[in-house]
C-alpha cells in the first residue's frame, strides 16, 4: 500500500505501431511510470484535453488545473496525419501545455531531422528501437519540469498578492480624506467654542462678585 501511494510520473506515449507502442509501454513501466498510449497524433491531443484547431482552448477541471496531469510526452516522428513534429509544434504553442516535455522517437537517423525537432523545442531524440538506457533519460526532464511548474506557481501568487496589496493601499486613501476633513472641521469649531468661553468667562464672573456688598 505504501508504494501505490506514491506519486509516479504519468508519460503519455504516442505512436502508430502497436509493436512500438507496447515495447515503448513495457520499458516505462519497468521503471515506475503511469503510462498512457495512443496511437495518433489527433488522439494525443485529445488525451490533453486540447482542441486541435485551437491551441490555447484546453479543457480544464473547475480549479483550475489540466484534468489528467502529463509529465512527459514521447512520440513517434513517422505517423500519418500529424506527425511527430507537428505535435510538438502543437504542445510548444498552447499556453497551458508548453512546459510539457516532449522527447521524439524515429527508426530513420536524419541529422536534419533531428535538428528541426530540437530547435522546436523537444528535449530528446531517441533512434528505435528505444532502449532502457532511453528511458532513465526520461526523469531529469520531468523533475526539471515538475520545479519549474513550482516556481511558476510560487511566482504567480506572490504577483497576485502585491497586485491585491497594490489595490488596496490606492482605496484606503480614497476614502481617508473626507474623514479626517470632517475631524479637522469639528477639532476647529472645538477649539474657537473653548476660545471663546474661556474670553468670556472672566467677564460674566466679574460682576457678581464686584456686586456683593459686606453688612
Amino acid at each position: 500500500m505504501g508504494m501505490a501511494a506514491e506519486p509516479r510520473f504519468h508519460v503519455l506515449a504516442v505512436d502508430d505501431s502497436l509493436i512500438d507502442r507496447k515495447l515503448i509501454e513495457k520499458l516505462l513501466k519497468n521503471s515506475s511510470y503511469q503510462v498512457t498510449t495512443v496511437d495518433s497524433g489527433s488522439k494525443a491531443l485529445e488525451f490533453l484535453g486540447l482542441h486541435e484547431n485551437d491551441p490555447n482552448t484546453p479543457f480544464v477541471s473547475p480549479n483550475g488545473h489540466q484534468e489528467v496531469e502529463v509529465n512527459l510526452i514521447i512520440t513517434d516522428y513517422c505517423m500519418p496525419g500529424m506527425t511527430g513534429y507537428d505535435l510538438l509544434k502543437k504542445i510548444k504553442e498552447s499556453s497551458s501545455l508548453r512546459n510539457i516535455p516532449v522527447v521524439i522517437m524515429s527508426s530513420e537517423n536524419v541529422p536534419s531531422r533531428i535538428n528541426r525537432c530540437l530547435e522546436e523545442g523537444a528535449e530528446e531524440f531517441f533512434l528505435k528501437p528505444v532502449q532502457i538506457a532511453d528511458v532513465k533519460r526520461l526523469k531529469p526532464h520531468m523533475m526539471k519540469a515538475k520545479n519549474k511548474d513550482h516556481e511558476q506557481e510560487i511566482q504567480e501568487n506572490q504577483e497576485k498578492q502585491e497586485a491585491e496589496s497594490e489595490e488596496s493601499e490606492k482605496s484606503e486613501p480614497e476614502s481617508q480624506p473626507p474623514q479626517q476633513q470632517q475631524q479637522q472641521q469639528q477639532s476647529n469649531n472645538n477649539n474657537k467654542r473653548k476660545a471663546l468661553e474661556e474670553g468670556l468667562s472672566p467677564d460674566r464672573t466679574r460682576p457678581r462678585y464686584s456686586g456683593l456688598t459686606v453688612v
